[in-house]
């Protein structure tokens, strides 16, 4: 039984790559990222609705007006998760992108344990946290470091006169010029949404790198923030209920205000009929994710638990960028990402079993 619980939390940590894999599908079909983080959140908020009809506990939703009232704001974090998520994947591909994530989820948790906030038991530093946070910085650094640029191409007179030298050249792409070229397959937006990975030194780079982190962080917060409110409540399918309903609220008001002030496309509706059947389930991975941490922790652990569901989103999104999965552009498993992959994941684990 022990064996079960701990492979479904690695599952539902490989649910978190899928669902903003899947995503990119859904804010392709839109026009707009935000507009498909509000429709993501809103199906997760409908369907822990309906589990928690199931199992008669949606009726404590009458105690809200009781509990403190930033105890409500865990749902804050899931829309800049999931639009970070958006953005960053078809730019630096899923590996690099949870990496970032991942390395956000460590240090704020860290940062939760070492000062007790937000009612997290503290902890003290350890050899095996400081050595865990120098495993998780390496890795992400191996896995975002830029590749060299292509060559340009050759002008008519560089070209070589044997036309099967020519016809090799002219096969040979880059690895970027690969990357666009299976985002676009079956000609979806997904394409003309992918961009080169960034350089790590420019300042968009950076930009793009520091959302990546942010948007990690912000979820160990709101962990802890409903974690407060399963304890005012004590229902763990309306904790997350309520949590994706403040989240799609947020994120319709933001998307809102963008579209009136011109700054993001208006929401399509008709190309969400012509979208794969597997673009709605963003919604259902994160209700997943929500629900089975909450019933994990109390069974496994918190510290086992994170490790676990950390494990699986960097193991399955490294699987989706080299067999680029969802349609989303191949980049190969190169003995760098594999070596920062491992990084990552060893320093994940030490940091929170240690």
């Amino acid at each position: 039984m022990y064996v079960a619980l701990l492979a479904t939390t690695l599952l539902v940590g490989c649910l978190l790559a899928v669902q903003t894999s899947v995503n990119l599908q859904l804010s392709g079909a839109v026009k707009t990222p935000y507009g498909a983080s509000t429709l993501q959140l809103a199906v997760a908020a409908v369907a822990l609705a309906i589990v928690a009809l199931a199992v008669g506990t949606i009726g404590v939703v009458s105690l809200v007006p009781d509990v403190t009232w930033w105890h409500l704001l865990g749902g804050l974090a899931s829309p800049l998760y999931i639009t970070s998520g958006i953005l960053l994947f078809p730019r630096l591909g899923a590996l690099a992108a949870v990496g970032l994530f991942v390395t956000g989820q460590v240090l704020a948790s860290l940062g939760l344990d070492l000062f007790g906030l937000i009612g997290v038991p503290r902890k003290s530093l350890t050899i095996g946290i400081v050595l865990g946070v120098v495993a998780v910085l390496i890795g992400i650094t191996l896995i975002i470091r830029q590749r060299k640029p292509a060559a340009a191409p050759a002008t008519p007179a560089d070209k070589p006169d044997s036309a099967k030298e020519s016809a090799k050249e002219s096969g040979e792409k880059s690895e970027e010029d690969a990357d666009r070229s299976a985002s676009t397959r079956g000609g979806k937006s997904l394409g003309a949404m992918a961009q080169p990975a960034a350089a790590a030194t420019s300042v968009s780079g950076m930009a793009w790198i520091a959302l990546g982190i942010i948007a990690g962080a912000v979820l160990p917060i709101q962990g802890a923030v409903n974690g407060k409110l399963k304890l005012d409540i004590d229902a763990p399918f309306t904790v997350g209920m309520i949590s994706f309903i403040v989240a799609t609220l947020s994120i319709a008001i933001v998307t809102a205000v963008l579209v009136a002030t011109k700054r993001t496309p208006t929401p399509q509706v008709k190309p969400l009929a012509t979208m794969p059947w597997w673009g709605w389930l963003g919604g259902l991975c994160a209700a997943s994710y929500v629900v089975v941490t909450f019933l994990m922790i109390p069974e496994i652990g918190a510290a086992t638990t994170i490790a676990l569901t950390v494990t699986g989103q960097q193991l399955f999104s490294a699987v989706i960028d080299h067999f680029g999965l969802f349609r989303m552009p191949k980049r190969a498993l190169t003995g760098r990402r594999v070596a920062g992959l491992a990084l990552l994941l060893l320093g994940s684990v030490l940091v929170q079993l240690t």
